[in-house]
């Protein structure tokens, strides 16, 4: 891929230490690229990762997390998204335990990650920990990810209910994070309707967006305090970057208790993007030519022998060039300057009572084919 100065897809990204006098350990990445010099069609690299555990370290973490992801992104050529992301998260996972090793102020650190990749209008996704990733369209909010925590799994079990989550002791105990001996359990499931199967959430990779969604990353400081639906009513009313300020302001003055880092990014109106065909085009040249020859010596073959006097043709063919319109591109927001502090202490992950989600890995082999995106209630609308 090739990297670029500005993104095609207005991006607003911000971050707030809180209220609690801790440093701010969150990162983030907003890296804008084109796919290569021959397909121009526009890519986004999103990244947001929560540090967590030890003095000075957790932002040490999630710095890490987010400059090694990134870096596997740019390395790749970009046709092979799940197992590029799936190459970063390992890759950083494995620098944080190593960088932990290195000092004791340093070790039990470890990072959460979120991942939006867009390729032209498909989005792919990838998640540990519990920091989130949001789809927002028309009037319905969903939440594409899935919380790697203890409270999430005690109600994916029936231990808890709903009611029962508020002010619980473990509330904030994840059960999945960056920076441990091995490598953590990655999840590619991107839920697009209510109660969807895992394997239906994992072969929604690469879902065609439409012209106007709305993608949100934010970390649990904002998740905690601030609902679904009031993150989606702040987008309604005012324009991106007023909604982002006015979501962290409303952590802040309800206790703003950690950390808060948003990014925000839309499919803009007019980006049409034609797909290239031009690498398939040479074989099908040779084996017509081939085809055609055949059938000419036939021919040839038939009239020496009926000594009859023959006129062949011959079959031109062209192809059109790959075209792209693309609006006016958009500065990308920049990354945030964040020190570092762990006066709150490090989230803890004991072990509990509840067993872990099986593992998820999506089918491979470059774009899955595109599915229609459903949002519950809604009724699917069609690609742009």
């Amino acid at each position: 891929m090739i990297r670029k100065s500005q993104s095609l897809y207005p991006v607003v990204a911000k971050t707030h230490p809180g209220m609690s006098g801790k440093n701010n350990e969150d990162r983030f990445g907003v890296t804008a690229f084109q796919l290569n010099k021959k397909n121009p069609t526009p890519v986004l690299l999103a990244v947001l990762s929560d540090g967590i555990g030890g003095h000075k370290a957790g932002e040490v973490a999630a710095e890490i997390a987010v400059n090694q992801i990134t870096q596997t992104a740019m390395e790749s050529k970009g046709l092979q998204p799940i197992q590029i992301m799936q190459a970063g998260i390992e890759r950083a996972s494995h620098a944080i335990h190593a960088e932990s090793q290195k000092d004791t102020g340093k070790q039990g650190m470890g990072a959460t990650i979120a991942i939006a990749w867009m390729i032209g209008h498909r989005l792919f996704t990838a998640s540990v920990g519990d920091s989130r990733i949001y789809l927002i369209r028309g009037d319905r909010i969903r939440q594409l990810s899935v919380d790697h925590t203890w409270i999430q799994e005690a109600l994916d079990n029936n231990i808890l209910t709903p009611e029962q989550v508020e002010g619980h002791p473990n509330r904030h105990v994840i059960r999945r994070y960056l920076g441990g001996p091995t490598p953590p359990e990655i999840d590619f499931r991107m839920v697009l309707a209510h109660g969807e199967a895992d394997q239906t959430a994992l072969n929604n990779q690469g879902v065609t967006l439409q012209t106007g969604d709305r993608l949100v990353l934010t970390s649990d400081g904002l998740t905690d305090l601030v609902s679904d639906a009031e993150i989606l009513a702040a987008f309604e009313v005012d324009a991106t970057n007023l909604a982002v300020d006015n979501l962290i302001n409303l952590a802040n003055q309800r206790g703003g208790h950690d950390n808060i880092t948003i990014i925000s990014f839309e499919i803009p109106d007019g980006m049409q993007v034609v797909a290239n065909k031009r690498s398939f085009f040479p074989f099908g040249c040779v084996l017509t030519t081939v085809i055609i020859a055949a059938i000419a010596l036939l021919v040839l073959g038939f009239f020496w022998l009926q000594k009859t006097p023959i006129n062949l043709g011959f079959l031109n063919r062209t192809q059109e060039p790959m075209q792209v319109t693309l609006n006016p591109m958009m500065t990308s927001a920049p990354q945030s300057t964040a020190t570092q502090d762990n006066s709150s202490g490090p989230k803890l992950v004991p072990t509990a009572t509840v067993q872990p989600l099986s593992p998820q890995t999506p089918q491979t082999g470059g774009y899955p084919p595109p599915d229609e995106m459903v949002l519950t209630p809604v009724t699917p609308q069609a690609n742009p």
